[in-house]
Order: structure tokens, then C-alpha cells, then sequence
């Protein structure tokens, strides 16, 4: 039955009492003669009742098991309450048998515009220890939480729509968990900061774990706020409880509950300074009781102050010195770069001009050097160019700056190798190196250029650079006429990319066809990238788009109205298609570029190169730009190449969510 919430309407009535407020609960005849309706009104849920010609109010939550009365019948004289049966009489609330656990009953005045009832004023809101934790995780920085509101997290998002009320953060409800962790991990990738994303205990705790993991193996920060039966009840198998401590025991660093005794602030404290320090999953699990409990009155929100070291350290003298030395014999070194590196590009960038060599990315770190730079080479590896890979075969010394050495990324162990990390444990994980350098690479590289003084002897590389992009460039030119009528090639996609997306723009990637086609066709000018990187999840890109656009709308200027671009497969938009229905609602100017060649295209192409038969990765789609329009976004759908400019160009003005559905060949890619 329909809840409705009634403005507060003071009523004329005679002696009214002190502290009362009347409320219009129901239009004259809106209730009908042996019917019954639930209404809210200030938040106060009643259930109205209308019998024997009378109107009563009564609290609208059975005394046994809180069931809603109001979505209850009249049955032979008597209110029953739908989950489990006791009856009530409509008009007194008592029950019958002489029992005493009747419902609470409130004054009634019928008056000529309506049906007015009588409630005591409601008293102020009280401080609880989530409005602690959450005004905690505020002070450290944290501004955006995705989740969903659920029946075990109502106490903390409570607290939540306090801060957002305050204009302290925003809050995205998304329409499924999933999505909630994907956009939190893409906003740490993106910009170095926790964001939050919250679900309910059992399955909305669980639907969070996929993007998490990826924030997990990615190394971004993130807080995964997750709500948990009632403590008295945990252990028998309670409706929706599971261990969350035990599920989530190895993809988050840091997890803990938050129980009636805890030092509530110091809990989100800790939560934030790890998920900032460790780069990693901070989980706090709530206790349904627990989330409503009065805060004392001296409690204090957290705070950063005081609680983080600065981490910019210098590496050991002695293995800085021996990475100079193997620089220093070197005449074609290659300076190769992974997503650990993204916020210390300036100093790389210097430090390579000094030595005159290529500087080379791995997928993750696509777009840290413009491929427009005269010393830029592009993505190693995969989904990468042939340039890069030349560069690397040809070097005698590499300097390898916050990557991770992947297979995907095929890092040469064949080379002397110098490998600066912030992470020790990083540093030769998957082979020796001849250099391992434990610092931060930004303060690393600044010491090596120091050391050598503009005083270098190597090759400049400079114009085998420019050759090998020529050459390149000439076989991509070459593809963009290929055609075998079904559908349009990935080149072709790419260069019309190349040609409308802007410099400045965000753009989240996602897994498969698509995703080896970009890492190869699309050349970066200053656009960031974001992907699912050492997970590789299918679906990241649209939740990712949404996390990104998240960081557009601070004040940050390295993303403040920046454009952000979703690139996906089919195959990828499927797992989160409902997440467009987000984007309109909270009015997200994300544009959306879908190939869909109606299929999983990279298992397709995986089970033939490993003679296997091709089996179910046929997909059955929908007109994606049509669900695009009745989402209520702008939807274009292409299927000549000649039409790509002007799709992409409608998409890109379009204010507001808008899709590029592109119909793709699977094998031109």
C-alpha cells in the first residue's frame, strides 16, 4: 500500500495540547468504510483505520515483530497484522483475549478538509556514534560515499544524510553494490583519496567484494562501510548474517566492527590512515543496534592532525648510488612507467629529457606521457604499440618507476634493471633485479637527476622515436579501410576518438576487445586513464566513469569539470547496464562509447587460439542507444564509419549522460 508523507498542518482545535502538533493525515473519504492506509506524517508512520463509520491513528509497527499494520486488513471486525497474524481492534488497538501488547493510539479530529492527528513535538535529533564516525571520516578528507540504503544501515546513513544536508559530502545511490565499489576504486585511482562505499550486511556486503578486490590489487585507497545484524543475534544464522570479518579477511588491509564500547572516532581514524597509508581496503562493520546509540556528549570527532607522517622518503644512499652507476654506463637506456608513477610525471619527464630516452607505460599507466611528446612511445605489452616494445629490445639499461612487472605487460627480465617502488615488498617480486630501489619515486628520480648534473653520455633517441610513430602511423592509417561488412573496425573508432576527445578528458576503460584496441589505436594527449588493471573485472568502465566524475565535481583543479568518457564492450555495459539510470538521475555528463559486436570477443578469440570450439560467448542484445533514450539519456547508434564524427560529436555536447553504440566487427580489432 501506498506510504504517504503528509506536511505538518496545524489544525484549529479547541484545547489542544501543550507541545501537540496536529497533522493532515488523510483527505476527506480518502479511506474508505472498513479500510486501512499507512501514512507518514513529520516521521511519524501511522496507521489509519476507518470502521464502523470512525477514523482512528495507531503507531503503525506491530508490538511482536515491527510489521507495518497499515499494510495489514480488516478481517471479521478486527485489524490483522499481515507478517504474522495478531489482531488489533481498528479503532482502541487493544487486542482481543485481554492481553496487554495493544498499539499506541493518537487523538483523531475529522474537520471539513480532512482528517487531522495529534502528535507530540518531535524532539531534536540525537548525536549517535555514527554521526561520530562519519563526522570523523569527513575530517579526513573523505567526500563521496556510493552505496545503497538497506534495513541493516539505516542508523549510519542517517548520519550520512546529515553530512550531506551539511554540504560535506554526496551521496550516489547506485543500483547495485558492485557498481559502489567499482566508482570508489576508480575515484582512489584516480585521484590518491579514499571514497566510501556502503551496503547492508550479507548480500549488499558481498555484492561490494568484486570492486574492492580491484582497489585491492590496484593499490587504491578506499573504505567499504558495510551494515551487520544485531549483535545479540549474530552466531545462531541470523537473516542476512554472515562473518563479514571472514569474508572480508584477505582483500581488505584493515577491518573491524564497531561495537557499544569502541572508541568510535578512533575506529574511523585508523579506517582512513590505513586505507591512505597501506594504499589499500578499510572496512568497518556495524552492528544494527550499534549504529543508533547516543554519542557522548564530549565526543569528539577524528581527525588527520597529528596521525600522518609526510611520505615522501629518500631511498638508501647505497642503492641510489649503484642505480646511478649502472645509468651512468648505459648509452640507450628506456625509462618504463606503471600507475604507481602518476603523480610524479614532471620529474620523470625531466629526468628523461636529461638522458634523452624513451619514455614507455605499461597499460595501467597509458596517458602518464602524451604520445605527442618527443619522447613518448606508448603502452608496453598486450594492448600496447609496437613502439614501445622496440625501444625496449633495443635499450641496455631500464628504469622502471612504480610498475609491477605483469606478464600482460611483458617487462624484459633480460635487461639490466634498476625498479624504484614505494613498496619494498614490490621490488623483485616476480624475478631479481639488478637494482632494487625502496623510496618514493618522485623524491628517487629528483636525487638522480641531482647526481648527474646535466653531465650525461647517451644516445638521443629522439628521432628513432619520431620514425617508429611514423611508421606506426601509417599502419593504422592503413587499417582504417578495412571492411568485411560486419560491422566497423576498431581503428576506425580510435581515430575518430583521436580527433573529438578532448585533451582534459577522464576516461575509464573496461576489459576485453575494446580495452586492446585502445591500449593500442588511441593516442594520449593529457587525458587520464583508469581500468581494472591486476583484476582485469569486466564491467568496471561505467561505475569507474561514475567515480571519476565524482572528482570533477571538487574543487581539486586536476579534475574540477574535467570530461569523463566510459569505454566498453557490450559484454561489459551488460553486467551494469541499470548503473545509466544512475547517471540520469544524479545528472552525470558522462559520455559513454559502447562497441558492441553482439558477442564476449576476446574469449572468442582466446578459445580459437587455444583450439577450442567457440562456445557461448554469443551475446543477445538490445537496441543499447534506444535503452539509452528511454533511460532517459541521449542515445546514438552507428553503423557506418562515415557517421562516427558526428555521433561522437553529438555525444560529447550532449549535457548530460549520453551512448555511442557502435556496431563493431568482432575480428577487426
Amino acid at each position: 500500500m501506498e506510504n504517504e508523507k503528509r506536511e505538518e498542518t496545524r489544525a484549529d482545535v479547541d484545547n489542544e495540547e501543550a507541545g501537540q502538533i496536529w497533522y493532515k493525515a488523510l483527505d476527506v473519504d480518502e479511506l474508505a468504510e472498513g479500510r486501512v492506509k499507512p501514512v507518514t506524517c513529520a516521521h511519524k508512520t501511522l496507521c489509519m483505520t476507518r470502521f464502523e463509520g470512525k477514523y482512528a491513528a495507531l503507531d503503525n509497527k506491530c508490538p511482536h515483530q515491527g510489521g507495518p499494520l497499515g499494510e495489514g486488513s480488516i478481517e471479521q471486525g478486527w485489524l490483522r497484522c499481515p507478517w504474522h497474524g495478531w489482531d488489533f481492534h481498528p479503532l482502541s488497538g487493544k487486542p482481543p483475549g485481554g492481553y496487554d501488547d495493544g498499539v499506541e493510539t493518537y487523538p483523531v479530529q475529522e474537520k471539513p478538509d480532512g482528517i487531522y492527528v495529534g502528535l507530540a513535538a518531535e524532539q531534536p535529533r540525537i548525536r549517535t556514534v555514527s554521526d561520530v564516525i562519519v563526522e570523523t571520516m569527513v575530517n579526513w578528507g573523505v567526500r563521496h560515499v556510493f552505496g545503497m540504503v538497506g534495513h541493516s544501515n539505516l542508523g549510519l546513513a542517517d548520519a550520512l544524510r546529515e553530512q550531506e544536508e551539511a554540504g560535506k559530502l554526496t551521496y550516489i545511490g547506485i543500483r547495485h553494490e558492485g557498481a559502489a565499489s567499482f566508482a570508489a576504486s576508480a575515484y582512489g585511482k584516480l585521484t590518491g583519496r579514499p571514497a566510501a562505499c556502503l551496503g547492508i550486511a550479507g548480500p549488499g556486503a558481498t555484492n561490494l567484494l568484486t570492486g574492492l578486490w580491484d582497489a585491492n590489487v590496484d593499490r587504491a585507497p578506499i573504505l567499504a562501510l558495510t551494515g551487520q545484524v544485531d549483535t545479540q543475534v549474530l552466531g545462531p544464522g541470523a537473516f542476512q548474517e554472515i562473518d563479514l570479518g571472514a569474508a572480508y579477511g584477505k582483500v581488505a588491509q584493515w577491518t573491524q566492527s564497531v561495537l557499544h564500547t569502541s572508541k568510535h572516532a578512533e575506529l574511523m581514524t585508523l579506517a582512513c590512515k590505513s586505507a591512505i597509508l597501506n594504499r589499500g581496503v578499510s572496512h568497518l562493520i556495524f552492528p544494527d543496534e550499534v549504529q543508533t546509540l547516543s554519542a557522548l556528549e564530549d565526543a569528539d570527532a577524528g581527525s588527520p592532525e597529528g596521525r600522518v607522517t609526510p611520505r615522501a622518503i629518500s631511498p638508501p644512499e647505497d642503492s641510489l648510488q649503484e642505480a646511478v652507476d649502472l645509468l651512468r654506463n648505459s648509452k640507450r637506456p628506456a625509462v618504463i612507467v606503471g600507475h604507481g608513477a602518476r603523480f610524479n610525471m614532471p620529474e620523470i619527464t625531466a629526468f628523461a629529457e636529461m638522458l634523452n630516452c624513451p619514455i614507455i607505460t605499461t597499460f595501467k599507466g597509458k596517458g602518464l606521457i602524451s604520445d605527442k611528446h618527443p619522447l613518448g612511445c606508448g603502452v608496453l605489452g598486450r594492448s600496447g604499440t609496437p613502439i614501445a616494445s622496440w625501444f625496449m629490445n633495443e635499450s641496455d639499461c631500464l628504469l622502471v618507476l612504480g610498475a609491477s612487472f605483469s606478464n600482460h605487460t611483458g617487462i624484459t627480465d633480460k635487461k639490466p634493471t634498476i625498479q624504484v617502488d614505494f613498496d619494498a615488498m614490490t621490488l623483485g617480486k616476480f624475478h631479481a633485479v639488478d637494482v632494487p630501489v625502496w623510496g618514493e619515486i618522485g623524491v628517487t628520480t629528483g636525487l638522480l637527476s641531482n647526481a648527474f648534473d646535466g653531465k650525461i653520455d647517451t644516445i638521443n633517441q629522439r628521432q628513432e622515436i619520431a620514425e617508429r610513430w611514423k611508421i606506426w602511423r601509417t599502419e593504422k592509417e592503413r587499417r582504417l579501410h578495412e571492411t568485411r561488412g560486419k560491422g566497423i573496425n576498431s581503428a576506425s573508432v580510435f581515430a575518430a576518438m583521436n580527433r573529438l576527445i578532448p585533451d582534459d578528458a577522464i576516461i575509464a576503460v573496461d576489459v576485453g576487445n575494446n580495452t586492446y584496441s585502445f591500449g593500442r589505436y588511441f593516442e594520449c594527449t593529457r587525458q587520464s586513464i583508469l581500468m581494472s588493471g591486476y583484476l582485469g573485472s569486466i564491467g568496471f568502465a561505467y561505475p569507474a566513469a561514475m567515480g571519476a566524475f565524482a572528482a570533477t565535481r571538487e574543487d581539486d583543479p586536476r579534475y574540477k569539470g574535467r570530461p569523463v568518457i566510459a569505454v566498453s564492450g557490450d559484454g561489459g555495459f551488460g553486467q551494469y547496464m541499470a548503473e545509466l539510470t544512475t547517471t540520469v538521475k544524479y545528472d552525470m555528463n558522462i559520455t559513454h562509447i559502447l562497441l558492441n559486436n553482439n558477442q564476449l570477443g576476446k574469449i572468442t578469440k582466446e578459445q580459437r587460439a587455444g583450439h577450442w570450439d567457440v562456445w557461448q560467448t554469443s551475446l543477445h542484445n538490445p537496441n543499447f542507444a534506444e535503452y539509452a533514450n528511454i533511460c532517459g539519456a541521449l542515445g546514438i547508434r552507428v553503423t557506418n564509419q562515415d557517421d562516427l564524427d558526428r555521433a561522437l560529436t553529438d555525444a560529447l555536447s550532449h549535457d548530460g549522460p549520453s551512448m555511442v553504440e557502435i556496431v563493431a566487427d568482432p575480428d577487426l580489432v
